[in-house]
């Protein structure tokens, strides 16, 4: 049984991005499973059958075929930065098959059942915070089982094939991030399958899944609060008069803020724990003169210049706004740029190698950091 390419061609390109793994500074990948299940389809070859029948002088009076089954694969990958990831996995496309009517008298049947194991290489594009698209390449290994029946005129001499071949396959998809940890799927693939009788063609599987991504970390949950102390009732004293307020510390030019306390790994959304900081800065700049307040957003030095600039900007402009709505800072009296990795805190040498392992992203967490310099204070 010959069985071709599948009559709906998939209009999208494979998305391969070739990025460095130093691409991301923040920004991490990880282990992660999942599953699809979907529609396999293919085009069974009618031109073909007729063809080898009329070879022994049969032919065709009508053909049925079942070129439709349901498919699925379960996968595992490992995704090295945002842009790039392997996946290896198991998939079953199904059986597919015809029944033929011939003349003289008799019938023809034939049946394929495919499975195997694949591996791809994955190019991510991300679109929004949750939403990205994807194209893979890779190669199948797949098995092939071929069966076929005769009966009257129709004589089969070799009823069952098996043949496992390696062959190429690639597709498109789109992910959304329902959270950190857990994903949704939609796919199209195109495998190409060698058959056990001699013959190539694209079984395409529509599909659509679920993904578990291990080791995203979420902000723990704030701790419960303190019960109230009791009160104790006390025989009244006399009361003395009330010291003098201590003066008012004087406010530091500049303080600096970690961004690991700011900000959640890779983002710019300022986290409860980091408002809560910047609410104690604008406590202290209460009744204080000043002329000017610049905001400074640092990154270290792993990845991509520009990819730097634009977290380190947006951490600062995070900041900024969050003063100006939450503490009443005039906006015009604040100014928000990013730095990139310049002006690292840690000493040169201090942190070795240029790869995002899970040492060095730590080595170098006092340079992940946001600056608040205020000028003419009193």
């Amino acid at each position: 049984m010959n069985i071709t390419r599948a009559t709906v061609a998939l209009g999208l390109a494979a998305l391969t991005v070739a990025v460095s793994p130093s691409a991301a500074a923040d920004d991490t990948g990880g282990w992660y499973v999942g599953g699809n299940i979907g529609q396999s389809r293919a085009k069974i070859n009618d031109t073909g059958i007729n063809s080898d029948l009329l070879g022994s002088a049969i032919a065709t009076t009508s053909i049925a075929n079942d070129d439709h089954d349901i498919g699925y694969k379960l996968f595992g990958g490992y995704q090295f930065i945002k842009y790039f990831a392997v996946e290896g996995g198991y998939f079953d496309l199904g059986t597919f098959g015809f029944n033929a009517a011939t003349t003289p008298p008799g019938t023809l049947s034939g049946n394929i059942k495919l499975k195997g194991l694949n591996f791809d290489t994955v190019g991510i594009l991300p679109i929004t915070e949750k939403f990205s698209a994807f194209g893979r390449f890779g190669v199948n290994y797949a098995e092939a089982k071929d069966s076929f029946a005769g009966t009257g005129s129709v004589d089969v001499v070799d009823p069952s094939r098996r043949k496992r071949a390696a062959n190429y396959k690639y597709g498109v998809g789109l992910e959304y991030d329902f959270t950190e940890s857990f994903g949704a799927r939609a796919e199209a693939e195109r495998y190409r399958i060698d058959d056990a009788i001699g013959n190539n063609g694209d079984i395409d599987l529509f599909s659509a899944g679920l993904l578990y991504r291990f080791g995203r970390n979420t902000p723990p949950p704030a701790p419960p609060a303190a019960p109230p102390e009791p009160i104790i009732a006390a025989a009244p004293v006399p009361v003395a008069p009330p010291p003098p307020p201590p003066p008012k510390p004087t406010l530091p030019r500049k303080v600096a803020f970690s961004a690991d306390s700011l900000f959640d790994f890779g983002k710019a959304t300022v986290r409860p724990a980091g408002k809560q900081a910047l609410d104690k800065f604008a406590t202290d700049m209460r009744g204080a003169t000043f002329e000017f307040i610049t905001v400074t957003g640092y990154t270290d030095r792993i990845g991509s210049h520009e990819y730097n600039m634009k977290l380190s900007t947006r951490r600062a402009e995070a900041v900024k706004t969050y003063l100006v709505e939450s503490a009443g800072i005039p906006p015009d009296k604040i100014v928000a740029r990013g730095a990139d990795g310049s002006d690292p805190e840690t000493k040169p040498g201090e942190c070795k190698g240029t790869k995002a392992t899970k040492q060095l992203v730590a080595c170098l967490q006092p340079d992940r950091r946001v600056e608040i310099e205020v000028s003419g204070t009193r």
